[in-house]
């Protein structure tokens, strides 16, 4: 008996050590290089939206990020007040952008958002949407003066460079938006000579079968259309009385996405967060 209990445990300390060797031999896979982003049209700061005003969102709104954490993101509608809020309670984002209206502060921020613990900003700019886009300037038929604003971000984590653009079509006029995204769709290719990855980000103010975007599908990809994990759920809510897809992540020069997602789920205590649920990827370099 206790010469069989003998060869049974070294035989089990041989299986140990053979399966110990083996790992050395094929070690755990780690997770592929990955960054998140996220795209939200926060409903501009208006007294005349009752209960849905800003003021009772603008807590959930921190809630949101605070449990999402994406790695950059870009708001579309948001005022100076509504951009200094974002960045002064969300402690680990720094910004850029500038008022579609004057150049500086007034009216709507194209505003990008970084996670500092994980990004580094390297270089930015807003044009406008117009035939005059460096400077302040209402393009074609739009009804509003309308931005792009992109930067050269660093992922500290990996490495990896990248650009991300933020922009939001106009909502009326058919020239702009058609112009509007042929003139980001230019902007793009030519700051991008390098071929790094790029994300587009924004309220294109228009659905998915729009002929419109058919320029942009040649170059780059929806995330909707092809993550490992996606939804096609309404991202216009119109607090409640809206339904349509008009919020889009498009990506270029990454192997893949592995997530899109409609954040349509609450925080805090109100019923919702924008009239536009906020959407986000995964993707991986």
């Amino acid at each position: 008996m206790k010469k069989s209990l003998f060869v049974l445990i070294l035989l089990s300390a041989l299986f140990v050590c053979s399966c110990d060797k083996e790992k050395e031999k094929f070690p755990t896979a780690t997770p592929a290089p990955r960054v998140v982003v996220m795209s939200y049209n926060v409903r501009y700061a208006n007294s005349g939206d009752g209960s849905n005003a800003w003021d009772n969102r603008k807590g959930a709104t921190i809630d949101m990020l605070s449990t999402l954490k994406p790695d950059v993101f870009g708001v579309q509608e948001a005022v100076a007040s509504q951009v200094n809020y974002i960045k002064e309670n969300s402690k680990i984002y720094d910004c850029v952008g500038v008022g579609r209206d004057d150049g500086v502060s007034a009216g709507e921020h194209m505003s990008v958002f970084w996670n500092t613990e994980t990004i580094e900003m390297l270089d930015w700019g807003t044009f406008w949407l117009s035939q005059t886009p460096d400077k302040p300037s209402r393009g074609w038929d739009a009804a509003c003066n309308r931005t792009a604003t992109w930067t050269l971000m660093k992922d500290k984590r990996h490495n990896k460079q990248f650009y991300f653009i933020n922009t939001h079509l106009d909502h009326k006029g058919v020239l702009a938006q058609e112009n509007g995204l042929k003139l980001i769709i230019d902007r793009l290719i030519t700051m991008n000579r390098t071929g790094l990855p790029m994300v587009l980000t924004g309220d294109f103010n228009v659905k998915p079968d729009n002929v419109i975007l058919a320029e942009l599908d040649q170059i780059m990809t929806s995330t909707r259309k092809v993550a490992s994990s996606t939804d096609n759920s309404s991202t216009y809510n119109g607090f409640g009385s809206g339904s349509s897809i008009i919020d889009y992540i498009y990506m270029s020069g990454f192997q893949y996405a592995l997530l899109y997602r409609t954040v349509n789920q609450k925080f805090g205590n109100v019923p919702y967060i924008s009239d536009h649920y906020p959407v986000m990827s995964t993707l991986v370099y």
